[in-house]
This record gives structure tokens, sequence and C-alpha cells, in this order.
């Protein structure tokens, strides 16, 4: 490991402005939303669609925007050189070739203990996280769900088979028809023996996307094994170790939405999530944008998307308004990686274009106040701008102007202080009001996956394109790679890093997603040194 230091200028002092024309004037939360296009992350495989925004105060529709979405196809894909996302959903192919690779003969590193391939674990590496039993959970892609027990030395495999439910229902309560696609893509621990996974939804490009499915305007009927796709569960594992899963199906049904009147279907890859015990909230950051479920939710597959009884609240973004290359108004929003949970119930979420803090325990639990502090026009406040463009509000940037953030990660430490990556920015720590932004000079500023060690403060982050790590500790940069991890795994790519909090130790995880270039399997990292 090597150790090293530089801060860069203090940029930032207040919060930082987001512009925002086409936002909604009314801060009660109950008038009608932006009317735009919404252009997620730049890519020319343009999507369509009509976002109409979330309703407000028990189903009083808030969206009057009958505008185009006419984003990419692409929204919630991983940033790749510098934010061009892939297709909407990991940014990866699945795995690339299926070309066999050999499994990793690991290092022996003092406080690091590694599972692979050999190990039952999956070829490629989504995500990782600790339920409160101390069960580690795997995001094993198109491979699915893989767990490692305490104590255990091989990881079990989960799949459609054993009950995994990566789609929706259809209006009568049956399952949506078609052929089902699996890919888990996030995870998050929740009670001992829970844990909350995310799915990307059946790949497709323009309006075969499960992102623009539902709102196609070619005069083909949507697919309703394209549009119910993805989502999430909550996965229990019960003694007998079955599975009994809740599924999330992250939509409005008819009439909850006052503009979009026969309902809505938008959020399909999810991303990241957050468990918040403290509210029993869940959070799922996707592609366009996050929104909410209720963890002690057990399912309803008769409720059709009616807010009495789906589990879900859904949707909110930071977005903002900007012009496109044609010089017309075009809206952002996308790729929501970063979720970090705060003490006082809130939740800090980050994009591909802004970040907010989503003031809901603030607020009483109120989730519609909350979503107006993030989307509306009074609360320009309320959408940081961490690495900021040319131009701010009132302007709108144009594609010259814009230094799209690209959030990889969020992470709280104590009450004031939030730490953010980015897929192509680096490191920056800000307060818990997006203020006070500093940016930190790592060896690579291509980051991904994000967390702060509760047990001595330190900030965890690795090299979204090598198998690097990198820890902030004690006013240095400690970097774990080839000589702590062998050349196979250095070349790998870090893809989540998570912390277990189940036994008051530190257990940090690490999830390296493999590589399909050099065809290196993904593997599961665990340090518990010093």
């Amino acid at each position: 490991m090597k150790a090293g230091w530089r801060w860069a200028a203090l940029v930032v002092a207040g919060a930082v402005w987001a512009g925002c024309s086409e936002v909604n004037d009314d801060a009660s939360g109950d008038g009608n939303r932006r009317a735009g296009n919404d252009v997620g992350t730049p890519s020319p495989d343009a999507g369509t669609g009509n976002d109409g925004g979330t309703p407000h105060d028990g189903g009083t529709g808030n969206d009057g925007g009958s505008g185009n979405d006419g984003g990419s196809g692409n929204d919630g894909g991983t940033p790749h050189d510098g934010g061009t996302g892939n297709d909407g959903g990991s940014g990866d192919d699945g795995g690339g070739s299926q070309q066999v690779e050999q499994a990793i003969e690991f290092s022996t590193t003092s406080g690091w203990q590694f599972f692979g391939t050999q190990h039952g674990g999956p070829r490629r590496v989504y995500g990782v996280t600790a339920d409160e039993g101390g069960n580690v959970w795997v995001a094993g892609g198109e491979d699915g769900l893989f767990l490692l027990k305490p104590g255990a030395t091989t990881l079990q495999r989960f799949t459609l088979a054993d009950g995994l439910h990566p789609y929706g229902y259809m209006p009568d309560g049956s399952d949506a028809p078609g052929e089902k696609y699996l890919k888990v893509i996030s995870v998050a621990g929740g009670p001992a023996g829970t844990v909350f996974v995310g799915y990307e939804g059946k790949p497709g490009k323009g309006s075969d996307h499960c992102e623009s499915n539902w709102d196609r305007h070619d005069g083909i009927a949507p697919d309703p094994s394209r549009y119910k796709s993805g989502d999430a569960d909550k996965v229990t594992l019960r003694a007998d170790d079955t599975l009994q899963v809740v599924h999330y199906d992250i939509f409005s049904g008819p009439t909850v939405v006052r503009d979009e009147q026969r309902g809505r279907e938008k959020l399909c890859n999810i991303l990241r999530i957050a468990y918040d015990k403290n509210t029993q909230s869940v959070w799922f950051g996707g592609n366009h944008g996050f929104a909410r479920g209720d963890a002690r939710f057990t399912g309803n597959n008769t409720c059709n998307g009616q807010l009495s009884c789906a589990g879900v609240l859904e949707h909110v973004h930071p977005h903002i308004n900007a012009l496109g290359a044609d010089g017309n108004s075009i809206l952002l929003t996308d790729a929501y990686y970063g979720m970090a949970v705060h003490s006082s119930g809130d939740v800090f979420v980050g994009g591909a274009n802004r970040a907010t803090r989503f003031r809901y325990g603030s607020n009483g639990n109120n989730y519609w106040r909350a979503q107006s502090m993030t989307e509306d026009k009074p609360y320009p406040w309320n959408r940081f701008d961490i690495w900021p463009d040319k131009v701010g509000e009132p302007n709108m940037p144009r594609p010259s102007d814009r230094v799209d953030d690209n959030v990889s990660g969020m992470a709280v430490s104590g009450d004031d202080t939030v730490w953010v990556s980015s897929f192509s920015q680096g490191l920056a720590r800000m307060n818990a009001e997006g203020g006070d932004v500093h940016y930190l000079g790592l060896p690579d500023k291509h980051l991904a996956g994000l967390a702060v060690d509760p047990a001595d403060g330190s900030v965890w982050t690795g090299a979204y394109w090598l198998g690097l790590v990198f820890r902030v500790k004690d006013g240095s940069v400690i970097t774990y790679g080839c000589n702590d991890f062998g050349n196979r795994l250095c070349g790998s790519r870090v893809r989540d890093i998570q912390v277990d909090r189940s036994n008051g130790g530190r257990r940090i995880l690490v999830g390296f997603y493999g590589n399909d270039d050099t065809h290196v399997p993904g593997a599961l990292g665990i340090y518990t040194g010093n």
C-alpha cells in the first residue's frame, strides 16, 4: 500500500446554485410541474416518452410535463469516459464474451480476504452489502444474487428459479407476460436475513428501452416484458435457505398522476439502494430519478400502482434545464448512483447532473414536501452542482458549459459532512447543506463506490477502471493496489464498497467487478485490518 495526500483549492463556499427555469413555481407542492425535454446522460441513443412527474398530496398530479422525454434510452447507464452511459443500465454488456475465465489466485494480504468464482461467486460483481445478521450479499448481474453466510467459505446462488422477481404485475395481478430478464445490479442489507435487491430492466434501445417503452409514439403497443422489467425486490432468507420475495413495482397506476391518467412507467434500472431503519425507508436510485419504498411492505400484486397499497412513492429528481446542441431547452436528469442516509431521516442523492438533500425526515416524513424542496423553483439551493457548470441560474448551460458531476457514490460522516465520488471528477467533501465544497486529489479521478468506516471515520473508494482501493485516513491517502492484490485482481475494476455494521468491528466490503477485456472474473474482497 502507498500513502499520499494533496488537496485542491477550496472552490465553493456556501450552497452551489443550479439553474432551473422550467421547474414548478408553486412551493406548496400541489401545482403543476415542469414541461420540458428529458435527455439524461448524453448519448446518440435517444429514447422517447412523456414524464408527468410525481403526484402530490395523496394523488393530486403535480407534473404538467407533456413534453417529450427526449432523453437517451441510456438513462441510468454507468458513465464511461466522462459520463456517456450505455443503454440505461449498468453501463456494462453483462460480461462481454463468454470466454472461459480462469479463477484468480488470490494473494495473501494482511487484513484482506477474497472470494471468487472458485468459491461459488459470480462471474461479474455489481454490488456488495451485509444485513444486520452479518450475511454478505452480492449482486452478480445475470448470474443472480449470491449469499455468503457468517463463517462460510463458499457462496450460495439464487436465480429466477428460487423466486427472484425482476418484473412487475399486470392490472389483474398476473405476472408480466413475455421472456423474463434477470440482472442483479445493486443490493442493500436490511434486517438480519433480509436484503433489498435492485435489477436492471430488459435491454433495448429507443422505444424498446424499459424507460421509454410505456410512452412509445411509433404506433406499436408497449411491451410489458420491457416496461415491467427491472425494479426491486425485498428478499428474506428462510430457515431452510429458501427465499421469501416481495416485489417493489416502481410505477404509478391509472389516475394517480393527474397528467398521466393511464399511469406512468419510468424507473426500471435500480442502480443504488439505501436502507434507513429509523424511518423504515428503502431509497431506490435509478435511471431518470429516485423513489421511496416502504421497508415493511408485504406485497400486493393486484394494487396496480395505487398510492394506498403500492408500497412505493415515485419519483423525484433534482433536474436542471439546459440547452441542447440544437439550442432547444432540455431537461437533464439521470443515473442516481449516489444514495446516503442522514441521521435526520433525510437522504442525500446524487446523479449525473445534480445532487440533493431529500428532506424527508426534516419534514416529518412528508414525501411530497420533500419532493417540492428538491424540484421546485424556490429551492435552487437544494440542487447541488458539486463540480460546477460554467454558468448557473438563471442561465441554462449549453453543452460546452456543462461539467457533469457523474456521481458514483455518496457517504455521510457524522451530522455535517458528506463525501461524494464521481465516475469522472474524483472525490469531494461538502457539508450537509451542499456548501463548503473541497476536492481531494487521488491517484485516479475515475471512482466507483464510496463508504465511511464508522470505526475511525476513514473514507473508502475505488478506481472504476482498475482494481485499486483508496482509503483516506488521518490526513493521508492509502492505496491498496497491485502489490496487495496481485496483478490479475488489480486488473479488475472496483464497482461497489460498503460497510458491514453488524458486529461493531471493522468489515469493509469491496465488489471487484472483473474485466471483460482481460477476462478477469469478479471477486468479493473483505477488509478487517487496522
